[in-house]
């Protein structure tokens, strides 16, 4: 499948944010071009509306004002099954929220994506978790675990499919400097293997990667 090699912003703005905003942004009201292959940082304070930036590109949400372009396809043309190509070949998202299953098991919350996609032998997720510290927690129950540790489950489930961008919303909010140093090497593995291009997101603690560029939101 050919891959998805840009995302442009074009004079995005939030609905609610409208007619214009109170402060200078690097986002909103811009022409901003997100390219494959590359890393961006959006810093933000809380309540200008990074978790709504990541829900416009997936495309839960669509209460803008301007154009939101993937390839130069305008995302308001995307039909709801081109929307679920988009989502499963090229978008990948690691909820703020996390969206996790409480009451699954750390395992069985990354094998509900990885079953849709087949995209990971479980020998691969096996190593993740033991990479990230959490393998003998990989039959818990999500509910058990710090949220520290189901960001962890979330960030490896976000990585069980393919894409050409990954949406990371406060990937490491809840993480000590160790283990977001671990996440941060194991999406750069990912990245320089798959050439995919991120955006993180972060309120003051962001993931530490070498980021191409950082926008102030």
């Amino acid at each position: 499948m050919k891959p998805m090699n840009a995302i442009r912003l074009g004079q995005l703005l939030p609905q609610i944010f409208a007619p214009h905003l109170a402060n200078p942004s690097e986002v909103w009201e811009q022409e901003v071009v997100l390219e494959r292959g590359k890393s961006y940082l959006v810093e933000a304070h809380s309540g200008t509306g990074k978790s709504s930036l990541c829900s416009y590109i997936y495309g839960w949400r669509n209460d803008y004002l301007g154009q939101l372009l993937f390839d130069e396809q305008d995302a308001v043309t995307l039909s709801r099954k081109e929307w679920t190509s988009l989502r499963r070949h090229h978008l990948s998202l690691m909820w703020q929220e996390l969206r996790l299953f409480p009451e699954l098991t750390a395992m069985e919350n990354i094998q509900i994506k990885n079953r849709l996609t087949r995209h990971r032998k479980r020998r691969v997720i096996e190593n993740w978790l033991d990479r990230l510290g959490i393998r003998d927690k990989r039959d818990t129950p999500v509910a058990r675990l710090s949220f520290g540790q189901q960001q962890r489950v979330a960030f490896l489930r976000a990585l069980c499919q393919p894409f050409d961008f990954i949406l990371l919303d406060e990937p490491v909010s809840h993480l000590d400097d160790s283990n977001a140093k671990l996440l941060a090497e194991l999406l750069s593995e990912e990245l320089q293997h798959t050439g995919a291009g991120v955006l993180s997101t972060s309120i003051g603690k962001p993931l530490p990667l070498n980021y191409d560029r950082v926008l102030r939101l």
